[in-house]
């Protein structure tokens, strides 16, 4: 396999089996902190002109919304995900055939799910809105969104499929571009369809919808007219048997550990619903300030395991050591940082979403968001061990240690919520408690089998 290390195009690949291993990771992880940054930015603008421009009741439907295309879009990022380790894994170990192989593989899974969750989504979207507990006030709203915006399911899988090829040989930069040219697009249909034109739901749907589609579709014809290999895999399309049970092997793992933390997350959000309206305006806002704050660490976690998958594909262990030691103490000194400057910017940065009248919702935020926000350093590392357990090959831990992380919350939270003193705050504390107890976990199973996991 003929690897480019020093081009200055915008295909150009990477080989993270050479050279410095900090500067390596961290310009490697740039792009994508930068693109999922700009997606969190939409995030916040997206609930900033819902909020300010529509009222708390759609910001509560567009919330929850969000949280449920967490879950369903899950599966997708599993599968991309576990696809983009056996794309890495080939690319350190040169296998070109086999690479062109699982490029197959990925790619007819990925289509079959999007088709079924779409699908699915679409004939299931009432039987959704009861489960989810969703007050009655908000149900029309929430319908009108949730049956636009599962459309744009086929969009994400294009995109998520060729970032994840892009991110495994290397080039994070090219799903940055493409990702902003998204965003940008988003934050301007937004304001039009929303603001201007007084669409509502509707509008923020129908923007969302046209960015995920030019992004998706735009990133798979320039992959596709730019790079010789994905081009000449597809259109031959032949999948070895080996190919198809690795990728499975991988995603399915990587799918049911995205599947299992996003349904933890969406179970803890009908707890939240049945608390109201403005608990579920409240902490639809906090969770995009908590979202923003924390994504760096989790995106870097992912460059981390592109990072880790490459050396273990060219066998070099000592590399993968240090990996591991300079991701730990970027990841710690990050979210160190966010922590304090969280704590002091709670109140500002939920003025931002909410009327400064809503005093009630601005104080049931800052309250979540000074609960959770000192224990960032929790959710960084477990970021951590889940991609160094995809990229050693044992993906089963990451769904372990998801299940203790998710588990313990929503276990927590339904109990500890239900004592008449404590709350909705048992919800908030279930979070930080349960990254705790995950990460204790991880770190045991390391140092017990360090040698066997580098071997």
């Amino acid at each position: 396999m003929n690897v480019k290390k020093n081009s200055n195009t915008l295909f150009s690949q990477k080989d993270l089996t050479s050279g410095p291993v900090f500067s390596s990771m961290f310009f490697f992880a740039l792009p994508m902190i930068l693109g999922n940054l700009l997606q969190q930015g939409y995030n916040i603008v997206d609930t900033w002109v819902v909020g300010h421009y529509v009222g708390s009741n759609a910001l509560a439907a567009v919330g929850s919304a969000f949280t449920l295309m967490t879950f369903l879009t899950s599966l997708l990022l599993g599968l991309c995900m576990g696809s983009g380790i056996v794309f890495s894994l080939c690319f350190g170990r040169q296998d070109e055939k086999e690479l062109e192989s699982s490029i197959c593989a990925s790619f007819l899974l990925a289509i079959t799910i999007a088709i079924f969750l779409t699908a699915i989504s679409l004939f299931g979207t009432d039987i959704i809105i009861i489960w989810m507990n969703i007050p009655e006030e908000i149900i029309d709203l929430t319908r009108e969104y949730l049956t636009l915006i599962f459309c744009g399911i086929p969009a994400i899988a294009l995109y998520n499929y060729f970032g994840a090829y892009l991110k495994a040989i290397g080039n994070s930069v090219l799903p940055l571009i493409f990702l902003g040219i998204s965003t940008i697009l988003n934050i301007i249909l937004d304001i039009v369809f929303v603001a201007v034109f007084q669409q509502g739901t509707f509008g923020a749907a129908v923007a969302t919808i046209i960015s995920q589609y030019i992004s998706g579709i735009g990133i798979g014809i320039y992959v596709l007219i730019k790079n010789k290999r994905l081009r000449n895999a597809l259109f031959h399309f032949k999948i070895k048997k080996s190919s198809l049970k690795e990728i499975t092997n991988y995603s399915l793992l990587t799918c049911v550990q995205q599947s299992v933390m996003n349904l933890g997350i969406l179970m803890v959000q009908g707890l939240v619903n049945s608390f109201g309206t403005s608990v579920m305006a409240a902490f639809a806002a906090a969770v995009k300030v908590d979202s923003f704050t924390y994504m760096p660490a989790q995106e870097y976690g992912n460059a981390f395991s592109t990072f880790i998958a490459q050396n273990v594909g060219a066998g070099k262990k000592k590399r993968i050591t240090q990996g591991i030691r300079y991701g730990v103490l970027s990841v710690v000194l990050y979210c160190s940082i966010a922590s304090l400057i969280l704590w002091f910017l709670a109140k500002p940065l939920m003025l931002i979403f909410i009327h400064a009248k809503e005093t009630a919702i601005i104080a049931e935020g800052i309250q979540y968001l000074h609960i959770v926000g000192p224990f960032y350093c929790g959710i960084g590392c477990l970021f951590l061990f889940y991609g160094l357990y995809r990229a050693l090959g044992k993906p089963a831990m990451s769904v372990v240690l998801t299940i203790v992380s998710l588990g313990t919350r929503v276990a927590l939270s339904y109990s500890i919520s239900s004592i008449p003193s404590i709350g909705v705050i048992g919800i908030w504390w279930s979070i930080p408690i349960g990254w705790g107890l995950a990460d204790l976990l991880g770190t045991l199973y390391y140092l017990k089998y360090k040698k066997q996991l580098l071997s």
